[in-house]
């Protein structure tokens, strides 16, 4: 049984991370912090874990963090930076849910998320933590940052076509939408209620900070192979509370692939994600809860466009299920501890 600790634990991702530790079969939940909360029960902040977790929050404290056998971040960007450095000395593991370590060009990293990078000789050090491409990798890192949202679904669904050299690497479009809670747990006017419901719009069309970190991903499936990926980005707002739906477009450069079984063999063995049968389509609904992401692929009137969509929670496989997954990976754990359970609709 190993000790978990998680930094900023009052978040949806916080949340959801307590909410699946409580049944972990080899990890218990030692430590939960948070500045603002600190001396709160968690089961009094979040009603839905009375009788699974009964801790309270506690200010940060490194001393007591170092105490675990991993650590989480469930911060606001910029804070594991801060933090981070003095627990990899003392010897901790880490996985940071937030972008802090996700982009390896720390220029870049500064250009869209607007704030000096606290602790760039961290970054080539951190592995990047999407499972079905640096599984390996993961295994060993004493620091792993966890994929964003949208770019776990964006690279998934893009993943065998470029693996393969199929398609134009160029003219990749994904046309994608996520739930409310992607905007982090704060009370912002444009997030009430009265403002989302019965609507549906597209925001940072002209550029998204997820995008850097989704091209980097796209460039590093790609492994040299034709130019490097370039993809317009256009997300969208969704108003429902959790889930992402993402539309993916791309131009074949051969037609002589049966993309159904393409897409079959690549995930035939990894256990969250689902290649729907040919003619099925998948839904957030269900997905809802689970560190599943389902895909289909389809060819429309078989011309030279191939168009994948991708369905997964926001917070699960696009944050803290993935996160503890890998968790899972870097302990030898069955990888699907913890999280095999089905979608709650």
């Amino acid at each position: 049984m190993i000790r978990v600790g998680i930094v900023g634990g009052t978040g949806y991702t916080g949340a959801e991370l307590l909410r699946l530790l409580a049944r972990h079969p080899d990890a218990r939940v030692q430590v939960i912090t948070s500045r603002g909360e600190d001396g709160k029960k968690a089961g009094d902040l979040f009603p839905n874990l009375r009788g699974y977790c009964d801790l309270s929050f506690t200010a940060p404290d490194p001393a007591q963090l170092l105490e675990c056998d991993v650590i989480f971040f469930a911060t606001p960007h910029g804070v594991a930076q801060s933090m981070v450095p003095e627990l990899l000395k003392g010897g901790a593991r880490v996985i940071d849910l937030s972008a802090d370590f996700r982009i390896r060009d720390t220029a870049l990293w500064e250009k869209w998320y607007n704030q000096p990078h606290q602790a760039p000789d961290l970054v080539e050090q951190a592995v990047y933590g999407l499972p079905e491409v640096n599984r390996e990798k993961i295994r060993d890192a004493q620091l792993v940052a966890c994929p964003g949202c949208y770019p776990t679904s964006v690279q998934l669904g893009f993943l065998p076509l470029l693996e393969h050299n199929l398609v134009d690497p160029t003219r990749l479009i994904a046309n994608s939408a996520s739930g409310v809670s992607g905007a982090g747990r704060q009370a912002k006017v444009d997030m009430l209620f009265a403002e989302i419901t019965d609507s549906f719009k597209a925001y940072g069309v002209k550029g998204h900070r997820h995008l850097p970190e989704i091209e980097q991903g796209l460039r590093d499936i790609q492994q040299g192979r034709g130019e490097p990926a370039r993809l317009t980005f256009v997300p969208h707002l969704l108003p429902i509370g959790r889930g992402i739906h993402s539309t993916l477009y791309a131009t074949l450069l051969r037609d002589d692939v049966d993309l159904q079984k393409l897409y079959e063999d690549r995930y035939r063995d990894e256990p969250f994600v689902d290649v729907l049968p040919a003619g099925a389509l998948p839904e957030t609904r269900s997905v809802r809860g689970t560190n599943l992401c389902r895909i289909a692929v389809v060819r429309p009137q078989n011309r030279d466009t191939v168009v994948v969509l991708v369905a997964e929670d926001n917070l699960t496989k696009g944050a803290s299920g993935q996160a503890i997954q890998c968790m899972n990976i870097m302990f030898g754990f069955a990888e699907t501890a913890g999280l095999d359970i089905p979608a709650f609709l």
